[in-house]
């Protein structure tokens, strides 16, 4: 815009000609940007003439382009008071309006003037531009065609033009109108070939959208120089990431280093450096992550990015504590930091503050509005506080003739984000083929799950069980009551007591065996995919035995997309009484087995997506004195998801370990079980406000 009007400076420069002062000079000045000597010498002339009406529009002009644009648009007011009707004036008092952001201002005074003179270049390309700066795209580009009609090829125009299609595709991003965007940044492309503002913002949308083949392909387009090439580097070498494909990332990073090494520009050395220590930390290299940030630090201390790569290596080994403290230093002398207000939300989620997490991603949307990461920020955490119900049925047997039927239904409904309220029902029936008999029992449960601090949660379940067995019927009082810990950085612990009933066949349930459970689970992760989680349970049953079991596994996570991970378990058992005709209670019983897992999960699953998991173990067991016995366990899930609020999956398991029973007879069991699992989202979104 700033050289839109020049052709004016030679119209005005022409009506000069009646006075002895030559104005060339101060012309010159404007068209080549020398707006403070321009202010100088216009200054002059009006203080020899200062009537001179050419000389004082020159004046304001070099006046609001020099920075003083309030000024200008007074200067620009009094001269219309002067010349009320004169269509110069007006068209430089609109531009003074948008050099001083007045941009409502100025798209009510470019509409008079577009009306005024319909054929006004100056006119239609202010409005054009005006109207952009409102971001009503469309209405923009429809006004800088047709200033392109007046004058076809304009420069200032296409540049105009270029510009506003480069907004007007931005927000189309943000509101996930991707091809739309893209077919705008086609057209920039066509205007202007091989534009590198445009190509950075298609190679941009291409990897929101998530079209990574198309990404990688304008990555390759774009590295025409040594520069070039390392920006387009660092942009494969996130792709690689998003593509699961961690090691390449490091590789093609690592590969950029030695090339900027070579290249003099600082922002760039800066957005390289930061990609290459985001690689090592995607690949667990936690060390030399550490070292290069602490080295950035030094380098530059006085500059927030480094600070930043720190949180984010904190973030990833579990350390909040120190990555909210640091996006707290980030915000301090950058409130609109995207990655500390971000960065901190996920901390703040993390930790275990979810209305401090709300509170973060909000600020964050206040800077950039509509932003995709932020909006599925808010839409997963509010996922996780959506009540939903689920119901399962199953249908199980093994070879001691004995098969059982269960149906289920759960309703999850948080109130709050630190309170969640349960409810259950359960109907299982139970027969035995050999022997001809069965039972029944019916199950209602009411619970509660309270936050009492950000790392320490109570849960409460109470219920009442009523069994139905051919020789009678009796209610009972069940309950499990549990603390939920973060005792250390990816360490778990929970400790609880539960009061179950025995109900694994008709046998059983005749014997109305209650059993009060205390227990504790602790799982204990590392920085190096190593993972150790540990279980003890000791039952006291209402029929004088006792029972300690104790339950470990070491395992091994190898990779995080889909979950693969293998280990070692190991299970003891012991009752204090035998009583073998009753249940499976032997003096000591081990169990060794190794294990693989793979799954995807139905969390990170896309919608219209199936997910899964496979669970396989083989291994020996240890029955009093016996000969040792070969182990199996097959489990196995299969599901779909059908949207953000719906899922199924059916599943089945089979194994042969006798922990797994609580039959009499244990030798050469196997046990199998079959179901189908939906869960629902009943609603849209969390039932409280989160305002």
């Amino acid at each position: 815009m700033k050289t839109v009007y020049f052709y004016l400076f030679i119209l005005v420069f022409t009506a000069t000609k009646s006075y002895s002062q030559d104005m060339q000079k101060g012309f010159t000045y404007l068209e080549t940007g020398k707006y403070e000597p321009a202010v100088a010498f216009f200054q002059k002339v009006l203080k020899d003439y200062p009537t001179n009406k050419t000389a004082k529009l020159c004046y304001g002009r070099a006046v609001g382009l020099h920075g003083d644009a309030p000024k200008a648009v007074g200067i620009f007011t009094e001269m219309l008071k002067d010349y009320p009707g004169d269509f110069e004036i007006k068209l430089n008092y609109a531009e003074s309006l948008l050099w001083d952001k007045q941009f409502e201002a100025a798209e009510k005074y470019y509409k008079t003037l577009a009306a005024e003179n319909a054929t006004s270049f100056p006119a239609l390309l202010g409005f054009a531009n005006t109207l952009s700066n409102l971001k009503k795209y469309p209405e923009a580009l429809l006004f800088v065609d047709k200033a392109l009609v007046v004058l076809p090829g304009n420069p200032n125009a296409m540049v105009s033009k270029k510009y506003i299609q480069l907004g007007y595709a931005d927000a189309l991003t943000k509101q996930q109108k991707y091809e739309e965007a893209i077919s705008f940044l086609k057209s920039n492309l066509l205007l202007f070939e091989k534009d590198e503002a445009t190509l950075k913002n298609l190679v941009n949308t291409y990897v929101i959208a998530k079209q990574y083949e198309n990404a990688k392909q304008v990555y390759y387009d774009l590295a025409t120089t040594k520069k070039d090439s390392v920006f387009s580097l660092n942009g494969l070498s996130l792709i690689a990431h998003f593509e699961n494909k961690n090691k390449a990332a490091l590789k093609i990073s690592d590969q950029a280093m030695q090339m900027v090494s070579e290249i003099s520009d600082k922002e760039l050395k800066k957005q390289t450096a930061s990609r290459n220590v985001q690689a090592l930390i995607w690949n667990k290299k936690y060390k030399k992550a550490e070292s290069d940030i602490n080295t950035l630090i030094n380098e530059h201390p006085k500059e927030t990015w480094p600070i930043s790569l720190r949180a984010t290596l904190n973030i990833y080994k579990g350390d909040f504590k120190s990555t909210i403290t640091d996006y707290d230093k980030i915000l301090e002398t950058e409130a609109s930091s995207f990655d500390g207000n971000l960065g901190k939300a996920n901390a703040l989620k993390a930790s275990g503050k979810y209305k401090e997490a709300y509170s973060a991603a909000k600020q964050t949307l206040k800077y950039y509005d509509k932003q995709k990461d932020v909006v599925n920020f808010i839409k997963g955490l509010d996922k996780s506080f959506t009540p939903y119900a689920t119901s399962k049925t199953a249908y199980s047997f093994d070879n001691g003739e004995n098969n059982a039927i269960v149906t289920e239904l759960d309703i999850i409904y948080p109130i709050s984000t630190k309170t969640t309220l349960k409810g259950q029902y359960s109907y299982r029936t139970t027969q035995n083929d050999f022997k001809n008999n069965s039972a029944s029992v019916h199950s209602v449960f009411a619970g509660i799950t309270q936050q009492l601090a950000p790392s320490v949660s109570l849960n409460a379940l109470l219920g009442i069980v009523s069994t139905d067995v051919e020789t009678e019927n009796y209610k009972n009082f069940l309950t499990t009551i549990s603390l939920n810990l973060k005792p250390f950085k990816l360490n778990s612990l929970e400790i609880g007591y539960k009061r179950e009933m025995e109900t694994f066949n008709a046998d059983l349930l005749e014997k109305e065996i209650v059993k009060n459970n205390f227990f504790a689970n602790y799982n204990m992760g590392t920085n190096f995919n190593l993972g150790w989680f540990t279980q003890y349970y000791y039952t006291a049953q209402s029929d004088g035995n006792a029972r300690n079991l104790l339950f470990t596994s070491l395992y091994y996570n190898i990779l995080s997309k889909p979950a693969l991970k293998a280990g070692f378990n190991f299970q003891a058992i012991s009752f204090k009484d035998q009583v073998p005709n009753d249940y499976f209670s032997p003096e000591k019983f081990k169990a060794y087995e190794i294990f693989i897992d793979l799954m995807k999960d139905e969390y990170s699953t896309k919608n219209k997506s199936i997910y899964y998991n496979l669970n396989a173990a083989l291994g020996l067991q240890y029955i009093e004195d016996q000969a040792q016995q070969s182990t199996y366990r097959v489990q196995a899930k299969l599901g779909y998801k059908f949207s953000s609020r719906l899922v199924a999956n059916i599943y089945g398991l089979q194994s042969n370990i006798a922990s797994a029973v609580t039959s009499a007879n244990a030798n050469g069991f196997t046990y199998t079980e079959f179901g189908l699992r939906i869960q629902w989202h009943f609603l849209k979104g969390p039932s409280f406000s989160r305002k």
